[in-house]
Formats: C-alpha cells, structure tokens, sequence
C-alpha cells in the first residue's frame, strides 16, 4: 500500500509538473509584473502567522496558479496581485485536506482549523481560477463531508450561497465527476435550510448576524426577518442544482429545482420589493418594510433574479446618488440619508448600518456587471460605473500608505474600522480578482465548447490590456486588447488565444463569442 502511495504521489507530481510546463509554453505575458509586486508584498510584510504557502514560496506558486493580469490603471494592476498575495496567505493543510481560512488568527467563533463559512461563496469564486482545483475542492468537501461531523457544526452558521458557486467553479474546469459526486450532499443541504429558515410563505428569514451583516439598520438578532440576502441566495442556489442535476442526469431533481427557483423569483419579486422606495428591502415579521434602502438589496442581481424591468433598474439610480451610496472610500451598506445611518458602532460590533465592506462591495459590482451583461434595461448605468467603482474598491486597499485589506472602512475617511486588531488583517471575507477576471475583462465561463469575452472596460478608457494564463477547459487562454498593435506588438485589436493559438481577432472592443478549436 505504502509503494502505490508514493507511486502515485510522484504521479501526480510529475502530472502537475508537466501541466506547469505546458502552461508556460502557452503564456504570452511576461512574469515581471508578478514577480516585483510579490517582493514589494513581501518586502513590508512582517508575516506573523505562516500557512501552507508562505511569503519566499508565493511567486512560485502563483506563477503556476493564478491568470496573470497586466493593464495601465496601477491601482487595479497591483491590487490585483495583492489580493492573489493575500488569498493564499489562507490556504491551509489539514488532516482533512485544503481550507482557505476567513481571519488570519485565529477567532472564538470559528470551526476546527480556524474555519468559517460567511464567506464562502466569495472564496469559491476567486479560487475558482486558480490552476490546481484540488484546493477548492478539498475546501468544498471540508464544509460538505467534515464540517456536518463536528460536535458543534458551523456551516449554517451563516447564509451561503455555496450552490452557485460550486456550478461556476464547475464552469472552469469542466469536472462532471466532481459534481456527481457532490450534488447529492448539495441537495441534502438545500433541504436542511428549507427545515431551519423557510416560512409557510415559502420566503426565507435570517437574523442580521447569520448573514454575516450585524449590525443592520433593518436587522434583527431574534426577528424573523424576510431579507433579500438569503432569499436570492436560495434562488441562486436553485438554479444551480437544476443545471448541475441536467448534468449528471436526474430528471427528477431537475424538475424540482427549477420549480423552487420560479417560486423564490416570484416570492422575492413579490414580497420584497417595495414600490414606493423602488428598492428591494428586508420585511418584518408584522408584514412592513424595514424603511431602510441597504446594499444588500442589489444581490438579487448578482443571481440575475430581477425581471428585465425598467422598474427595477431604477434602483440602481442610487449607487450615483450621495445621498444613497455613494461615497468617498466606496459604496456605504446603507443608504446616506437615512436618520439610523452609521449609529450602531459602539467600538465592538460590526457596523453594517453604513460603513464599506469589501464583502458588500464585492456582491453589488457582480450585480451591476450583471445587470450591464445580461439585462436591456440598465437605467443609469454604464460600464464607466462599473469601472469607477471597482478602482476605487482598488484604492480602498490602503493603511498607512502600503496595501491592505481588512474588514470594513469609515466611508469618508478610508480608516479601517478595526483599527490595528491582527484579525482584521488578510481578511479573507470580500472577492476582487474574479471582478478583474469574470466582470472587468468579461471572461464569462460556459457549460459548453464556446469561449465567451464581454468586457466592462469603458470604450476608449485603456488601449492596452491582457489576461493570460487562464486554466479553462482544459486549455490555457490569453485574451489581449491592444488599440494600435505597439504595445504587445501581436497585432490591432482585440485577440484571443487558446494554447497559444489565435481563435479570434478582431478590431473592437465588444462581446464576443468564438468556438475553441
């Protein structure tokens, strides 16, 4: 037994390397960028906690893993290999296989092995890039086969929309064997949410803190709450056991979840949107709207639940609005004008009723790249939103004048909230490397053979950028816009390549849709 391990060990070594080596023969983009950002990183970092990749082993293993980026805006360029930097940081061995963990230290409340769930959906779709899956997936597994067996389990500690996730991460990589194998955990948890949180109404409630949102203007610790986050994640989640159960053949729980996936639509559509405040918001048990606009009322988008209605795309008008939420530092969690806006800090708690978080900030750009992508009507909003936001979600990544990412900000001021408090640091709880990837570049994964690129860069915004060393299907992909053809010198316009093959070229910048040969 002990011969067939190590054979099979220097197997998959030898596999890993060959793949290594293929990737690198398919690369178009230099190295450098990566290379001097991690040693920047590594330069003013102190590197208190050690994990399984540590600092003088990043460029390595992100030069094997991760898509490599290069683009004129310094802000999104180098923000973009920081949080490839500090995602990594999490990524820990255990007995039972990878975890990314959320707090660099470890916190009271945490499962074994520093775990936590509030923010796994954003994990899976950042890790999802990465070129070796089985760090995903063994993380998948923990929540799914390890985390149930624990004495006191966390998984449902807080709202997941851990379906969605799974399928897009599928979408990467092609993995079927990999969804046969899951889904029927998948649908054994999505049972045991209906048993702990559904209504008679068929709406979802959740407490503020299970949303990983405390303290909320509209929340609650004890109400029953009827709130836009976990009912859009159930639809999500819907939709993404349909799609995963047409894959690996069972009729019958197709039909099921595509049946829950209507209803939570109409129930959400229905119930909690409020017409007069043209927003989607939280409802109290005693049937009345919590009176309050909050971000967490842009996340039906991030599922593309909303009718394509120009109704609904008015709420939108509020992320250009002051006195909604926009702000200096980034979008505020509650609208601006409101009378409770930012009055429950109290130098402990967690302040959802106004501050920026990373974790909020990250679900309403995928809502509006989503609204942008696949809706007709989008009201006031243009790509150039998009990308004003996300460079300022860029620029939001500072401390005392050097990169950082911690847990929630002063939308004036950009001070982190937390303070110096160590568990702030590396917070691993928001996404940003797959809105460069999926949303700002467009790279758009598909269930089959076609390649996908809708881009969110403004017309005319940069006359260069590239994404390279992309891991999809199989096949390494490099995408590259290069207006006049000077500055990669491959030729004017826009081009794709498939192991290192050119299967597009054209002239603009515009969606397009081309077979992988």
């Amino acid at each position: 037994m002990k011969k067939l391990q190590i054979l099979l060990f220097s197997l998959g070594v030898l596999g890993l390397a060959a793949s290594q080596g293929y990737a690198q023969q398919k690369r178009i983009l230099s190295l450098d960028k990566l290379k001097s950002n991690i040693n920047y990183f590594n330069a003013i970092d102190t590197e208190t906690v050690k994990n399984y990749i540590t600092n003088d082993k990043a460029y390595d293993f992100l030069a094997k893993n991760a898509p490599i980026f290069d683009c004129p805006d310094s802000a999104i360029q180098r923000i973009y290999y920081y949080r490839w930097w500090t995602f990594r940081k999490h990524l820990k061995q255990t007995p039972d296989g990878f975890i990314f963990d959320e707090f660099i230290t470890p916190v009271s409340f945490s499962g074994i092995y520093n775990s936590g769930s509030s923010a796994l959906g954003h994990q899976i779709y950042e890790g999802r890039w990465l070129h070796d899956t089985q760090y995903i997936k063994d993380y998948i597994n923990f929540w799914l086969y390890t985390d149930p067996k624990q004495p006191k389990p966390k998984f449902h500690n807080f709202s997941s929309w851990v379906d969605n996730a799974v399928y897009n991460f599928y979408l990467v990589n092609k993995d079927k064997g990999f969804i046969e194998k899951i889904l029927p955990e998948l649908n054994k948890d999505y049972k045991l949410w209906e048993t702990e949180k559904q209504l008679p109404s068929g709406l979802f409630y959740q407490f503020d803190v299970r949303d990983a949102m405390e303290e909320s203007i509209s929340g609650s610790r004890k109400d029953k709450n009827r709130r836009p986050t976990i009912n859009s994640y159930m639809y999500g989640n819907a939709v993404a056991l349909a799609k995963m159960a047409d894959l690996a053949g069972i009729d019958s729980l197709k039909t099921k979840y595509t049946q829950k996936a209507v209803m939570m639509k109409k129930l959400t559509q229905d119930s909690l949107w409020d017409a007069e405040a043209s927003f989607f918001e939280a409802k109290h048990p005693n049937g009345k709207f919590a009176g309050a606009r909050e971000e967490l009322g842009f996340i039906p988008w991030y599922f593309s639940l909303p009718d394509d209605k120009p109704a609904y795309a008015k709420q939108w008008d509020q992320l250009l609005d002051e006195k909604g939420f926009k702000a200096p530092w980034g979008l505020t969690t509650a609208e601006r004008r409101h009378p409770l806006f930012r009055t429950h800090g109290n130098g402990h708690s967690c302040e959802w009723d106004g501050a920026v978080w990373p974790f909020a900030t990250t679900q309403t750009l995928k809502g509006l790249s989503n609204l942008l992508t696949n809706y007709t009507n989008k009201g006031s909003m243009t790509p150039a939103v998009f990308y004003d936001e996300l460079h300022k979600y860029a620029l939001s990544h500072i401390k005392r004048g050097v990169p950082y990412l911690g847990e929630y900000q002063d939308e004036k001021t950009g001070y982190w909230l937390k303070g110096d408090n160590p568990r702030s640091s590396y917070y691993n709880h928001s996404g940003f490397v797959d809105l460069v990837i999926n949303d700002l570049v467009g790279f758009k994964p598909r269930a089959d053979n076609m390649l996908e690129v809708s881009p969110l860069v403004p017309q005319g915004k940069w006359k260069w950028f590239g994404l390279d060393n992309v891991l999809y299907h199989g096949r390494i992909i490099s995408i590259l816009w290069d207006e006049t053809g000077t500055h990669y010198k491959k030729g004017k316009g826009l081009s794709v390549y498939a192991d290192g093959k050119m299967i597009y070229r054209g002239n603009a910048l515009k969606h397009i849709l081309v077979k992988m040969t």
